[in-house]
């Protein structure tokens, strides 16, 4: 099983210890797409601050965000997990899971970022500031940067399995899985189930404890089918509808009642 996550938008510090070392993130097709977009990325934020923040879409209370992102080379680096934070990764609560739950979340999870394409959970990045809805100068929109490393790179790390879908709509436009990768993709949306609308807040806390149900339960369902039943087994109100054509996911609606 694969689970493609969104980032946070705020993360925690960098840490104190060794700085990034591009050439030991998970995926290396995607190492030279990772460098250009780095480096744009410290020379924009060293260069006119007004720019960066306006290219970035940072307010004046984050200019501190600029300056982060010129250090990016020699920060110290963290476990992805770890930098993370916000209501999907306070819900999942990586650090508190047990040591085979952790394991399963070192091959499963992957995290969807601006500024690396994807990366695990184990791997040590520095605290960064730049979302998949920024548009540098020298590259462009980096949801349609990101589609041609990734169109190569994901299908391999998909593998055979179950690819679980809860990015959020910009990550997504990074790779949309196609063909029979697709076909044993489940896309998830969460619903208050009273209004049958969807609510940020829940909807990603929600998100994190499904994702932290499966990998405490030792689940690893094998097609959108299976997840179907093996999130009912723990105790989640699934809709689910199959594809209506070849190379499309399924879609599953998980019905909340309390907003939390």
């Amino acid at each position: 099983m694969l689970v493609l996550l969104p980032p946070s938008e705020g993360k925690a510090a960098s840490g104190r210890g060794a700085p990034l070392k591009p050439e030991s993130l998970s995926l290396p097709g995607l190492a030279e797409a990772r460098e250009a977009v780095l480096a744009e990325l410290v020379d924009l934020c060293a260069g006119d601050e007004d720019k960066a923040r306006e290219v970035l879409g940072l307010s004046e209370g984050l200019r501190g965000e600029v300056a982060k992102n010129v250090e990016l080379r020699t920060a110290g680096a963290r476990p992805a997990g770890e930098i993370y934070t916000g209501v999907l990764y306070d819900a999942l609560d990586l650090a508190s899971l047990d040591p085979a739950a952790k394991r399963r979340a070192a091959r499963s999870l992957l995290v969807f970022s601006g500024l690396w394409g994807a990366v695990r959970v184990t791997d040590r990045i520095p605290s960064y500031r730049c979302s998949m809805g920024v548009r540098l100068p020298g590259l462009g929109a980096l949801g349609a940067y990101w589609r041609t490393p990734m169109a190569s790179v994901l299908p391999e790390a998909a593998g055979g399995g179950l690819v679980l879908d809860l990015r959020s709509a910009a990550y997504a436009t990074a790779w949309k899985p196609k063909g029979e990768v697709a076909a044993r993709t489940a896309t998830v949306r969460v619903l208050h189930a009273p209004t049958r609308k969807v609510v940020s807040h829940f909807n990603k806390a929600t998100k994190g404890r499904i994702v932290r149900s499966l990998l405490t339960a030792g689940t690893a369902p094998k097609d959108p089918a299976s997840l179907v039943e093996a999130l009912r087994d723990l105790g989640y109100v699934v809709e689910a509808q199959a594809p209506g054509r070849a190379g499309t996911p399924w879609a599953l609606d998980v019905l909340v009642e309390e907003i939390h």
